[in-house]
């Protein structure tokens, strides 16, 4: 019943989806947290734009980031980041858009956990002479990473299923793959319990796993 299986590269598929997935959230986790010392800073341009950063992007389609990425910095303005094979760059670009579209959700789950941080900690840290970033860096962010595991694992999760948006500019990944499965074999429920399954097995021992590392590391109050 799943003979069919054998002539197409199912698990390389995954690998794909695994590599988008992993990239893009030390990425988005990167940008995020910059986004999200913008968005409590002093400094109102910096945190005006983190704010903007934050509404318009959450408020455009993914589908329409990633076809920015791919028609409108390669195609249009050339932009290769390094890459001369289609489908090498086609993956850059893919990792490009899911970062700027996730971070956006990042940036909040990390600032939902540093309001979590009593604003004493942060008064008494300024009133010994700390600078704001070392406020931030050594006694607010230690605190708000473990209070934001949770949404955090919440966002790794849809950033697992957002990949099969990358589809929509080639990049070979599960959902491309499915899409040619459908295309040439007459087995739709099978293909569709197959990848279904397999994202199954991403991302439920993530939830799980993360789960239990938020109730592990969860600050006491």
């Amino acid at each position: 019943m799943f003979d069919f299986l054998g002539r197409y590269d199912v698990l390389g598929a995954f690998w794909t989806t695994v590599q988008l997935t992993l990239l893009s959230a030390v990425g988005s986790l990167v940008w995020g947290t910059l986004l999200a010392g913008m968005r409590v800073g002093p400094v109102p341009l910096m945190r005006g734009f983190g704010t903007a950063y934050v509404n318009i992007v959450r408020n455009i389609p993914l589908t329409v980031i990633i076809l920015f990425s791919s028609l409108g910095l390669s195609n249009t303005l050339g932009v290769t980041l390094g890459a001369a094979d289609f489908q090498v760059r086609g993956f850059r670009l893919a990792v490009l858009g899911l970062i700027l579209y996730t971070s956006a959700f990042v940036c909040e789950a990390i600032r939902s956990g540093i309001n979590t941080v009593p604003v004493g900690q942060a008064e008494a840290a300024r009133a010994i002479g700390l600078s704001f970033t070392q406020v931030l860096r050594l006694i607010v962010l230690p605190q708000a990473f473990r209070a934001a595991i949770g949404p955090l694992t919440n966002v790794l999760i849809a950033l697992t299923k957002n990949t099969t948006v990358a589809a929509a500019i080639g990049v070979a990944e599960a959902a491309f793959l499915m899409k040619e499965m459908v295309e040439n074999e007459a087995q739709l429920l099978l293909i569709s319990a197959v990848i279904a399954f397999g994202f199954v097995c991403l991302t439920l021992p993530t939830g799980l796993i993360l789960g239990w590392v938020g109730k592990k590391m969860a600050v006491k109050r």
